[in-house]
């Protein structure tokens, strides 16, 4: 997928303070490869404050903590995307899906009618 292809991005909001969408999506698929919210963040180019914050929020959010971790010590810390965590991850990712395809006949009437690149203005 090109920079200038079109991309539906959503975000599921459950009320004032709960909304869930594609930033803490990938932070939670990061911290699943990385073992890391430090290092999920750093990927993202996202203070270590700002990744800790996300997650103590989509804890505090679902019916059980999507994130686990553990500080470091002589073994080092790390953090684990929880079985729950995954589910909400697969779910997410299964709404993206299906409102692409769902959309794919709009976003092409959209696209043909979108003006050529170098109609618009500078820093519009």
């Amino acid at each position: 997928m090109s920079e200038d292809d079109p991309r539906v991005r959503i975000r599921i909001l459950f009320g004032p303070e709960r909304m869930m969408g594609p930033g803490k999506a990938e932070l939670l698929e990061r911290i699943a490869r990385t073992g890391s919210i430090a290092g999920a963040g750093r990927e993202m180019g996202m203070s270590y404050k700002r990744a800790w914050q996300l997650v103590e929020v989509m804890n505090a959010m679902f019916a059980a903590p999507l994130v686990l971790s553990s500080r470091g010590g002589a073994k080092g810390g790390g953090a684990q995307v929880t079985e729950t965590g995954q589910k909400v991850l697969s779910a997410y990712r299964g709404l993206e899906e299906a409102a692409r395809h769902a959309g794919e006949a709009h976003v092409a009437a959209l696209q043909d009618l979108l003006a050529e690149a170098g109609d618009i203005p500078e820093g519009k």
